[in-house]
């Protein structure tokens, strides 16, 4: 979901690039790369994918040649996200376009390829409502950044073609957040059916799960490790009463603010959760490098009036903080191709000042 923190994520929507930090981007960039800051060493070659609308949370097939991504523009009569795939260009004069495979109707979030390369999975609210559903009113909570936790998502799977193959969750609670194993067989997702927002985990072959996390806050935008050995996931912590009293008062709601996280990292089958950063503010989509030991995560920790935000690198053990990113607005989602030598991410950068999220891909460099 664009809202902020992976598929949930972006109270950053609303954070734009300003003119003259496009300015800065295009006067500090080298070697040509026009849509790259001077100190992004670890990026070359960026490239745009989408123009206009708010467009993230993209991610590669596991062939590596293809993106899926959810996409709001008011301007193309796609009023709330919705899921699209592309092809990912091979050549820079190859055009990147793509199509709409979920529904069109309701609210989409969080989708994810499967295995096949043939079939993606996403979180849909079109069997509860085919309108978008609303949006919380903030003035009521002290223009807080809040999110809702829509009671009408549950996850599908769809062809490339968007015919729905299968309805893999069917709760009447949130069901979205949805990401797979490496080998394609089990799905890792949030869920507010008993009572919290908490980590399940599903084998696709046979629907059987597992709840993974059993503490007070919100578990979610969880992914395994490249090699399937680990999880990671962003997680608030409620620590004293007023803390948890608001918590508690949101969700009873079906809402939440999720302006506090920290990435987590654990197990597999949830054993052994550990806490990775412990920055304060907003660090979140997080996901393991190539090589299941180094984490990349968006965060905006640096700025306490909570933007910029931009991405970082980090060891598992909480060491080597390196910042990534320098965008003035927003840069997050980022995702490693399965070769490891791309990455995909959602910025606000090369926005004409305007409010739109676009996709980038970029070579890495290490």
């Amino acid at each position: 979901m664009l809202y902020l923190l992976r598929s949930n994520a972006t109270p950053i929507l609303l954070l734009l690039i300003t003119l003259s930090g496009y300015t800065q981007l295009r006067a500090q960039s080298a070697e040509g790369d026009s849509l790259r800051y001077a100190d992004e060493t670890h990026l070359r070659n960026i490239r745009q994918l989408t123009f206009g609308g708010d467009n993230a949370e993209a991610y590669w097939s596991f062939d590596g040649k293809m993106l899926v991504f959810q996409r709001t523009s008011v301007k193309d009569g796609i009023p709330c996200d919705q899921i699209f795939v592309g092809k990912v260009p091979a050549k820079a004069s190859e055009p990147f376009t793509y199509k709409m495979v979920s529904t069109g109707k309701g609210r989409t979030t969080c989708a994810y390829f499967t295995y096949d390369n043939k079939h993606v999975i996403y979180a849909s609210t079109h069997l509860a409502s085919e309108v978008c559903p609303p949006v919380p009113d903030r003035a009521k909570y002290g223009n807080k950044y809040i999110w809702p936790l829509y009671k009408g998502y549950d996850i599908f799977m769809a062809d490339l073609n968007g015919k729905i193959k299968k309805q893999l969750t069917s709760s009447p609670y949130y069901d979205a957040e949805a990401t797979l194993s490496p080998d394609g067989k089990k799905m890792i997702y949030t869920s507010t059916k008993d009572g919290d927002i908490e980590l399940y985990i599903m084998d696709l072959a046979t629907g059987n799960e597992k709840r993974i996390t059993n503490t007070l806050g919100y578990d979610g935008g969880a992914w395994f490790s490249p090699d399937g050995k680990k999880i990671i996931w962003r997680a608030s912590r409620p620590q004293t009463p007023e803390q948890i009293s608001e918590y508690k008062e949101l969700l009873s709601q079906d809402l939440v603010a999720p302006t506090n996280m920290e990435v987590w990292v654990a197990n597999a089958d949830g054993s052994n959760a550990r806490q990775v950063t412990q920055y304060g503010q907003a660090n979140w989509a997080p996901v393991f490098m190539p090589d299941s030991k180094r984490i990349i995560f968006a965060s905006n920790h640096e700025y306490k009036r909570g933007f910029p935000f931009n991405l970082y690198t980090i060891n598992e053990d909480g060491t080597n903080l390196q910042k990534i990113s320098r965008d003035k607005g927003f840069d997050a989602f980022p995702m490693f191709s399965p070769n490891g030598k791309k990455i995909v991410f959602a910025s606000n950068r090369n926005n004409g000042g305007t409010r739109d999220t676009n996709v980038f891909v970029a070579d890495w460099v290490e």
